[in-house]
């Protein structure tokens, strides 16, 4: 991504999230008393807490360690308390607007409800946060079984085990990836691929903690494949990528890999190479060529776009990841109007499309609106 682009990108960005705090500041500042230092001190706890993810992130660049990990903990919630607050108070305007319109509201009783809207607000989203904190903390193996109408040699069944956005850094850590490699353990796949987005960003938190030495996956008689997702090259994919295959894990950087002799699987970089990294990938149709569509191919994508071209260029299976299904309610409706699939599977002509909702979180470790999960993927060959 040019500087300009940039430039603008992080102008958009600091504005909405400069417009949203102060909005919800103001809510909670008419409401608090007069007396004493008491909107002093709202004030000078608020302005704290809305600047930990930024401040957070910033000190991250410079140097990683413990405080900028609670930062961006701390900021991470607060993002949470920001999409929750923010619509809540919104919709508590709106109420307010009608009920006044109508006569219902006396005048005299605008500043009470505006103080009841602005508690109910704190509770009700401080439940909501609460529920997706530990629903994040629990993740699901979501089973799919599928049938390809393909011979693969010798092989008449194959288990996959998918995993995408991990997103280990300052906020998925050690105890994380352990819990995976767990549940890969118990799932006994033929192969492992990692979708994508395996670090957060920042390369600093990773290398601190050394985070994918805790990864193992002993009974992944295939090994590891994996591809590129947007943050690998927002952490800097010359640090990232060197990281990642240092741990035995082979990244398809558009490349092909054969399994067993008959499996045929691409790997993409993903889309956003080029934005952030000047990096094209080869067209689809390039990487179809040096596959055999008689036997089963399938694809590794990180962001699921242009499903029809990959059911048109003879594909099997294609899996992906990307979109966390929203990650926080309602979230998950804009995303489910972005992708033609944003979660879950559907087939076009022969070709199953699997997207998953991700095992980890980005911003806050809240999942509202979907579930941590790692795919178990069961193939049944011709």
């Amino acid at each position: 991504m040019n500087r300009s682009k940039m430039l603008v990108f992080f102008i958009i960005v600091f504005t909405i999230y400069f417009l949203a705090n102060f909005y919800i500041f103001m809510k909670g500042y008419r409401v608090v008393p007069e007396t004493g230092n008491l909107r002093l001190i709202y004030t000078i706890i608020y302005i704290v807490i809305a600047s930990a993810f930024i401040a957070g992130k910033f000190l991250e660049r410079n140097h990683s360690s413990v405080l900028t990990d609670i930062l961006n903990i701390i900021g991470g919630f607060w993002m949470a308390f920001m999409l929750y607050g923010f619509l809540m108070l919104f919709l508590s305007d709106i109420t307010a607007l009608v009920l006044k319109i109508s006569g219902i509201l006396p005048k005299n009783g605008l500043l009470l409800f505006r103080k009841w809207a602005f508690i109910v607000t704190v509770g009700v989203s401080l439940i909501l946060i609460l529920y997706g904190f530990i629903n994040a903390l629990i993740p699901v193996v979501k089973r799919y079984d599928i049938a390809i109408d393909k011979p693969a040699g010798e092989i008449k069944t194959f288990r996959i085990a998918a995993v995408s956005d991990i997103h280990l850094g300052s906020i998925i850590r050690k105890r994380s990836i352990r819990k995976l490699s767990k549940i890969l353990k118990d799932i006994n796949p033929d192969s492992v691929f990692l979708l994508g987005d395996i670090v957060d960003g920042e390369m600093g938190p990773v290398l601190r903690g050394d985070l994918l030495s805790y990864f193992a996956c002993p009974k992944c008689k295939d090994g590891l494949l994996a591809i590129t997702g947007n943050h690998e090259f927002i952490g800097g994919a010359a640090t990232t990528i060197p990281y990642i295959e240092k741990h035995g894990i082979r990244i398809l950087k558009d490349e092909v890999a054969i399994i067993d002799g008959n499996i045929q699987v691409i790997g993409r970089l993903d889309r956003d190479g080029s934005r952030f990294y000047n990096k094209q990938r080869l067209p689809l149709k390039d990487l179809i060529k040096q596959v055999d569509l008689s036997k089963p191919v399938i694809l590794l994508d990180h962001q699921p776009f242009n499903l029809e071209e990959t059911a048109s260029a003879g594909v099997d299976l294609q899996l992906s990841g990307h979109t966390h299904n929203g990650q926080m309610w309602p979230l998950n409706y804009i995303t489910g109007k972005i992708y033609e699939l944003s979660y879950g599977y559907k087939k076009i002509g022969n070709t199953h499309f699997i997207v998953s909702s991700g095992f980890g979180i980005w911003g806050p470790r809240v999942r509202s609106g979907s579930r941590s999960e790692v795919l178990e993927i069961n193939i049944t060959f011709k």
